[in-house]
């Protein structure tokens, strides 16, 4: 079978280091302007020009995203910044906006062009249309059933991009004004507060200032809250679909999400080309999918459905992510860089390429200057000794106790929920 592309977010230079070493065939990320997703890490030019050789030096590709929505004043500065971006070596841009396409296809007419999910192509012959103007993928809704995709598929040529992973969005593929109307920053200029998100009540007009959860539930709701994508157990039909690339959502997330996530859908690919007929999923790699945190999955959506919600929106993770090996010295100790506070003397696991996973009971920990510590915190450097070689871009993380009470978000040390 042909190998069929796995695309991973990287929303700074270390997720994009860290989806590759895990088994990305490609990363999409955002530049300095006209992305869509600004409060994620965005790459200068620079930093651009780093990231191509990182990703063409091991012989995969790298997308940038132009997927905003622009406004009449901001095509000049557009243009301006095709003119700076025609010099690199970018497989594609990706966009959104027909304007931004007849744009980058005057100024830089070779580049090839991927169009966005944010396009919220739907159909086969919407394909075919945006195939004509010079497309060459689609990157389809979100909002599409297996059925869809395989009715599309036999109704254009243009190479076919569809999610596998990640969170949905209340709106179609995240047309939404909700971030605008109540915090002024627009989600289509890439600005999203992530609104859907919060927990909200309703208010009876008479009583103004009394606030009534819309649920029997001390938490109160997530009202406009949609489940997480999660196509692992359907991949065998999606990928028989005759899908050409799946993606990965979350140019916001962790590196410990990138990596762990990166690395089933590796395997599990893999997996299904090298035999289709005898393909069986691996339980492991669900139980991975499950050790990151996320809300309740879905596999599949409803045909012509938007996007799914569910009473239960809490996100679920059952580790947490504590830290990444930054160096390996001579003698095999391993210089740590800490997410999350842990002990010295605690029991963690090790996850690394290729569905490696290696328990290791901690006992002990020197600083950089070689004093011993027993408490490890976010960003200290400290050096441990593994029971087994270890590699750079390995990850520790420990299971988290049922009564962990607040629940973290991947190392980031952010409050989400309570148990």
């Amino acid at each position: 079978m042909p190998r069929v592309e796995l695309l991973a977010p990287a929303g700074d230079l270390d997720k994009l280091q860290l989806a590759l070493l895990y088994g990305a065939d490609a990363v999409y990320l955002g530049g300095e302007q006209f992305g869509l997703r600004a409060p994620a890490g965005t790459f200068s030019l620079p930093l651009l020009r780093q990231a191509l050789e990182l990703a063409h030096g091991c012989g995969r590709k790298l997308y940038l995203t132009l997927n905003a929505y622009l406004h009449a004043g901001e095509m000049a500065q557009l243009d301006a910044y095709l003119e700076s971006l025609r010099p690199l070596t970018l497989d594609a841009y990706i966009v959104s906006d027909p304007g931004v396409l007849s744009r980058v296809r005057a100024i830089d007419p070779q580049r090839e062009i991927h169009l966005s999910t944010q396009a919220n192509t739907l159909n086969g012959p919407a394909c075919e249309f945006w195939r004509t103007q010079g497309v060459a993928r689609v990157n389809l809704g979100r909002e599409l059933s297996l059925a869809d995709l395989r009715l599309i598929r036999s109704q254009t040529t243009v190479e076919l991009e569809a999610f596998v992973h990640g969170a949905l969005c209340v709106a179609y593929s995240g047309r939404c004004l909700l971030s605008s109307a109540l915090t002024g920053r627009s989600a289509n200029a890439g600005a999203c507060a992530q609104p859907c998100r919060w927990n909200y009540a309703v208010v009876e007009e008479t009583r103004p200032g009394r606030y009534f959860p819309i649920e029997e539930d001390a938490r109160g709701t997530y009202l406009f809250n949609s489940e997480d994508l999660c196509r692992l157990d359907a991949l065998p039909q999606l990928l028989a679909s005759g899908i050409d690339s799946c993606k990965i959502e979350g140019r916001m997330k962790t590196l410990y999400y990138v990596a762990a996530v990166t690395r089933v859908y590796r395997a599990a690919i893999d997996a299904w080309c090298a035999d289709p007929i005898g393909y069986v999923a691996d339980p492991q790699w669900r139980a991975e999918l499950d050790k990151v945190s996320h809300r309740p999955y879905i596999s599949d959506l409803p045909a012509g459905s938007a996007a799914v919600h569910r009473e239960d929106s809490r996100y679920r993770q059952s580790h947490d992510f504590l830290a990444i090996v930054r160096a390996v010295a001579a003698d095999g100790r391993v210089l740590v860089e800490g997410r999350n506070r842990f002990a010295a003397d605690e029991q963690v696991e090790v996850i690394g390429p290729a569905m490696r996973t290696l328990p290791w009971p901690l006992s002990g920990a020197e600083d950089e200057a070689g004093q011993p510590c027993q408490l490890i915190q976010p960003n200290a450097r400290v050096w441990l000794r593994p029971p087994a070689p270890l590699q750079v871009g390995d990850l520790l993380r420990r299971e988290r106790p049922v009564d962990a009470g607040w629940r973290l978000a991947d190392g980031a040390g952010k409050k989400l929920s309570p148990q």
